[in-house]
């Protein structure tokens, strides 16, 4: 076996034990465990198209968020959706109580495993028009390759690389290379660290000492 296969092997063999003990993990959470951030501190200040970012409890949290090189605060993003004083997030997720892949879900879902928050509002289109965008996506499944040239499978930021390529093609979000898998992949602070987004809300973890942070 060659070097470059054999790292390859060694990359699927770790990402699949990291899968399959994050959902033993997952599975036996509490299931009617109180949310920690709960829907009514966020939701005076969401907009319709807003990036919601969490930290997450799960297993395998700590490892999306250290991806990010720059602000490792957030793990996974939804993009927000403002209907008729319903508010839900769609979001690319994995084994979840509902479909492995893209789903529209309630505000209080989502939160139900966050540590932390961050709501994020791009400054160069309209929110609404973003939000619309992301329902022809609902239903792919999760993209486990993290391979965000193919399209027919989604993780959380490259649902919204998929939508802004078409809607705004001059916005790029940032790639940063994951040694382990061999490529090149979009992490969360493409978007909590870039000039694109304004910073409207964090509400960092309780233990921190800090609570709701509104950007000036």
């Amino acid at each position: 076996m060659t070097h470059k296969r054999k790292t390859l092997f060694c990359a699927g063999g770790f990402l699949f034990c990291t899968v399959l003990f994050g959902t033993y993990m997952t599975r036996s959470r509490r299931p009617n465990a109180e949310p920690v951030i709960t829907a009514a501190e966020i939701a005076p200040s969401l907009k319709d198209g807003d990036i919601i970012c969490r930290m997450g409890d799960r297993f395998w949290s700590v490892h999306f968020r250290n991806l990010s090189p720059a602000d490792k605060q957030f793990s996974h993003l939804g993009i927000v959706r403002v209907r008729d004083g319903n508010l839900s997030v769609i979001h690319a997720a994995s084994w979840t109580e509902r479909q492995d892949g893209v789903n529209e879900v309630p505000l209080e879902e989502f939160l139900q495993p966050a540590l932390a928050v961050g709501i994020y509002r791009p400054n160069f289109i309209d929110g609404a028009v973003l939000s619309d965008a992301v329902l022809e996506y609902k239903g792919r499944l999760f993209d486990w390759n993290f391979d965000h040239n193919d399209e027919s499978k989604l993780y959380c930021t490259e649902l919204l690389h998929v939508i802004l390529k078409r809607l705004a093609p001059e916005i790029t979000l940032k790639t940063t290379h994951v040694t382990l898998l061999g490529k090149e992949i979009i992490p969360l602070d493409a978007v909590s660290r870039s000039e694109d987004f304004e910073e409207i809300l964090v509400v960092a973890p309780r233990s921190s000492g800090r609570q709701i942070a509104l950007a000036e």
